[in-house]
């Protein structure tokens, strides 16, 4: 349950994807009804098969579409909104930027338009405190610092962050934002573009060698997904404070040592890994880890999991 006194009516934009489908299990178990918008372009149906044994919705449409959108709100009427629904992959941003902008910024305002225009209590936006600060001085790096984005992803997910600030001083819509590390855990797709811990867990149990693009000394904020989910849960909850807070362990580990992590937590006849490397991506930052002190004393927010027990728990769920 809540810290509310009663079940919510709670929507998760992106539900059934990875970091979405681990969320609604969670809103489901403490008593909430919830319904999913998700396009299935990323996301997977099967994700949410529990939750939809459980009594959830699944509403297959596309973020873009501001009158499904509107209408969905409408029927639902939800009390809390979860955003999640992104095009996330750094790469494609740069190679197709008007797209990743048409879902992250575009999207956003339809849900934002939406959720003011169907009484939502509160909405909880995800963006990213991997990438929005681009190369930043200060590592591990506070929410005050400037966000300098290198890639267009970075970008839009800033961009995202700002409607969210104008649909409060226009509609009095509270929201709040979650700048979340590097997110791995269960359900992340192997075979897909983002998600290192995945790429490299699937090669350790397929035997392939991993590719490392630069010398591996590229450091991250690697955070569980129980851990993202936990915050979202803090956030709707809050009083107050819309943010941002970044959401992470405030932990910098290189490629190299997910490489090691990776190593120790396999089990016999799995790895060792054998990566090459690659030249640098461009869009990529150097280094990156957040300073989570804010969402300690605002949200009541600590990262739980540690790289070494986060993957393991990964490579066991990939298992099967």
């Amino acid at each position: 349950m809540s810290a509310y006194d009663q079940p919510m009516r709670a929507l998760v934009t992106g539900g059934a994807g990875f970091i979405g489908s681990n969320l609604v299990d969670a809103l489901i178990a403490r008593g909430d009804q919830v319904a999913v918008l998700d396009d299935l372009s990323s996301g997977k149906e099967s994700n949410l098969d529990a939750a939809l044994a459980a009594g959830a919705e699944l509403h297959r449409l596309d973020v873009r579409d501001a009158g499904g959108v509107d209408g969905l709100f409408a029927a639902f009427k939800p009390q809390l909104v979860f955003h999640l629904a992104a095009q996330m992959d750094v790469r494609r941003s740069l190679e197709e930027p008007g797209l990743d902008a048409s879902v992250n910024v575009v999207g956003t305002v339809n849900v934002l338009d939406a959720a003011a225009g169907n009484d939502v209590e509160r909405l909880v936006n995800t963006s990213t405190g991997g990438v929005i600060y681009g190369d930043a001085e200060q590592i591990p790096t506070p929410e005050h610092s400037p966000a300098l984005p290198l890639s267009a992803y970075g970008q839009s997910k800033q961009c995202a962050e700002l409607y969210c600030g104008w649909a409060g001083r226009l509609h009095g819509l509270e929201t709040v934002t979650l700048r979340c590390g590097n997110v791995y855990g269960p359900r992340q797709d192997p075979s897909g573009d983002a998600g290192v811990v995945a790429i490299f867990a699937g090669c350790l149990l397929s035997g392939e060698r991993p590719t490392i693009f630069g010398d591996g000394s590229a450091t991250r904020d690697y955070t569980f997904v129980d851990d993202i989910v936990a915050a979202n849960l803090l956030a709707a909850d809050a009083a107050g404070g819309n943010g941002p807070f970044n959401i992470g362990t405030g932990v910098e580990s290189s490629v190299l040592d997910l490489v090691a992590a990776l190593d120790a937590a396999a089990a016999p006849g799995e790895g060792p890994l054998d990566p090459q490397f690659a030249p640098a991506r461009a869009g990529e930052v150097e280094r990156s880890a957040l300073a989570v002190n804010l969402a300690a004393a605002e949200l009541g927010f600590r990262a739980q999991t540690a790289l070494d027990d986060g993957v393991a728990r990964t490579l066991s769920a990939l298992r099967g």
